[in-house]
């Protein structure tokens, strides 16, 4: 994993709550996320890019509790190297219509999402997602243990919400966390390299 992964809300929330947080009040204008050309299927492994009035925040979940977030680093134009054990072809694509319907809205706020269930022999406890709250409803990108989940509407009550301060700095411009609230309820410059086969 590159650099910008992380385990843990205050690893992930020191890290990128900043950047996540002065996405508010910008527009959802594109998305991105990897599909088999030959079926059409989502590839859930890969990154889900959100463009927000030029702003790329590129969020991937791995294993059990690690997020990876980058920003501004994948050229989803590019096509995609590294591809060694399906017969099959990845691309990008801006076609998934849970996602569609953001585009164009204003985001009003950025939360981090963690798993906390009333059982404690869940593998999942602890595992972070990322909530995007619009006018006209919100989603969360969620780890489906080793893979990204899209969601859309109010979270799981087992979510704790970790909500995001507004005003922070954007990537590149300043660094640390920024305020919040809780409440209940290798890196490359063009295209992305893909995982390594899960079977050896």
């Amino acid at each position: 994993m590159d650099a910008s992964t992380r385990e843990g809300l205050e690893a992930v929330r020191e890290e990128h709550g900043a950047g996540l947080a002065a996405l508010g009040g910008r527009r959802l204008t594109g998305f991105a996320l990897v599909r088999f050309v030959e079926d059409g299927d989502w590839f859930a492994d890969c990154p889900v890019v959100l463009d927000f009035d030029g702003v790329q925040a590129e969020i991937c979940h791995w294993k059990f509790d690690e997020l990876s977030i980058s920003w501004n680093s994948i050229d989803t134009t590019a096509a995609i190297s590294g591809w060694e054990y399906v017969e099959q072809t990845p691309a990008w694509s801006d076609a998934d219509e849970r996602l569609e319907s953001f585009v164009g809205q204003e985001l009003r706020e950025v939360a981090l999402l963690e798993w906390r269930p009333s059982s404690r022999h869940d593998l999942a406890d602890g595992t972070l997602a990322v909530e995007f709250v619009f006018a006209a409803g919100r989603f969360h990108l969620a780890n489906a243990l080793d893979e990204n989940s899209i969601d859309i509407g109010d979270a799981h009550p087992d979510f704790v919400r970790h909500r995001l301060g507004r005003g922070a700095d954007l990537p590149g411009r300043g660094t640390g966390g920024g305020g919040n609230v809780s409440e209940p309820a290798e890196q490359p410059v063009q295209g992305i390299r893909l995982p390594r086969s899960p079977i050896g």
